[in-house]
């Protein structure tokens, strides 16, 4: 019999602030999959009809809170402010996630908390704290690679097997399929991630950043009806958005300049829209992710899909992606915005399968670091 275990995880790589107190239970002992009620959103949207969720997770989700900085509209969040936001919260949501989740302090196995990548001084700032908890709890500290947490939550959550991921946020692009107990990346972006390139167009057409950028852009996306081209940068398993970013953003300032006098080159007649940019940014990045991984499938013979991170939420990427998985005879899973968007929760998941193997952070190697591979985690969790 294995015994229960108990983890708190925090996450700060970003504009977020995640703090999440997972329990694995014993093998004998039956399961509840989460419910909507379990977590608690200080700043979340509706729950996301398109999710898949996995009838019995092999985890309990005792608490999962979640405070996001924000910018106002038309700029970005600098890593000094995100981090003094961080510092600011970090307590308060300890606490909450503490007493939400009704555990003691000896029932806690271990500390887990993102030790990259992402933006250094809101990586910093929840190093602090973790190993500030590590010392005052005495209790052992576990560094959890980002991406890998966001992996198994997707896992975990939705009962996929062993599908290709599709890793998309603010900071990463990645295929990845796991082989050999590595997460092994097939393709990515060469230059600005999917997110990244989504929020810096919001901030030229000043779409307001609450509750985020990309989720605004989606809601004027579905009034738009116009395509537009733009370069389409798909290089083997790789792509590129610096160049889609640098027309969009040339046609947005075009948008403003011409005082809604551009006119449909086709048609010559309906005015171009904020609506109409937005519908083509999301039609191109995405169907340029839908083609490499695809090529993923193929290349590995993955019936599967998993799609994670934040922009894994958007409901139009899961329908394309749909489309291609069922021409394939395959399926896609996703996760709703409580577990696709950054979340302690999913640190403290991975941080738990690694802390089984017997994998601890000593406090002398209780570091973050902006880049932190996939593929340098050993996943011996897995067969």
């Amino acid at each position: 019999m294995h015994e229960m275990r108990i983890a708190v995880g925090l996450e700060g790589s970003a504009n977020k602030l995640g703090v999440g107190i997972i329990l694995h239970p014993s093998h004998d002992t039956p399961t509840d999959p989460p419910s909507p009620h379990d977590s608690a959103h200080s700043d979340d949207g509706a729950f996301h009809p398109h999710s898949k969720q996995h009838s019995s997770p092999p985890v309990q989700i005792l608490a999962n809170l979640r405070h996001t900085f924000l910018s106002p509209p038309g700029t970005g969040f600098l890593p000094k402010d995100t981090a003094a936001h961080h510092r600011r919260w970090v307590v308060r949501l300890v606490r909450q996630a503490m007493k939400q989740a009704k555990v003691r302090l000896e029932d806690i196995d271990c500390i887990c908390y993102t030790k990259g990548p992402g933006m250094g001084a809101p990586l910093g700032s929840v190093a602090i704290a973790a190993r500030t908890l590590s010392q005052l709890w005495d209790k052992p500290l576990v560094g959890v690679n980002h991406c890998v947490g966001h992996i198994e939550m997707g896992r975990a959550i939705t009962g996929a097997e062993n599908p290709v991921v599709l890793y998309v946020s603010g900071g990463n692009t990645q295929v990845i399929a796991y082989s050999a107990q590595r997460y092994r990346i097939f393709g990515e972006a060469l230059d600005v991630a999917v997110g990244n390139c989504l929020d810096r167009f919001a901030r030229v057409l000043h779409i307001s950043n609450d509750p985020a950028p990309g989720y605004n852009i989606e809601q004027l996306a579905k009034t738009g009806n116009v395509l537009l081209e733009l370069p389409y940068a798909v290089k083997g398993m790789d792509v590129s958005f610096s160049g889609i970013l640098a027309r969009v953003e040339e046609m947005a300032k075009k948008l403003e300049a011409s005082n809604g006098s551009w006119l449909d080159p086709e048609t010559n007649t309906s005015p171009i829209t904020k609506s109409d940019l937005c519908f083509t940014l999301q039609e191109t990045v995405f169907a340029m992710l839908v083609e490499i991984t695809e090529r993923a499938m193929a290349h590995v013979g993955a019936a599967q899909v998993l799609i994670v991170g934040g922009v894994g939420c958007n409901e139009r990427l899961q329908q394309m992606m749909g489309i291609m998985a069922e021409e394939r005879g395959g399926s896609v899973y996703a996760t709703d915005e409580r577990f696709c968007i950054d979340n302690g929760i999913m640190i403290a998941h991975a941080g738990l399968l690694a802390h089984k193997m017997g994998f601890e952070t000593q406090l002398e190697d209780s570091t973050f670091t902006q880049r932190f591979r996939t593929d340098e985690v050993l996943v011996n969790w897995r067969d």
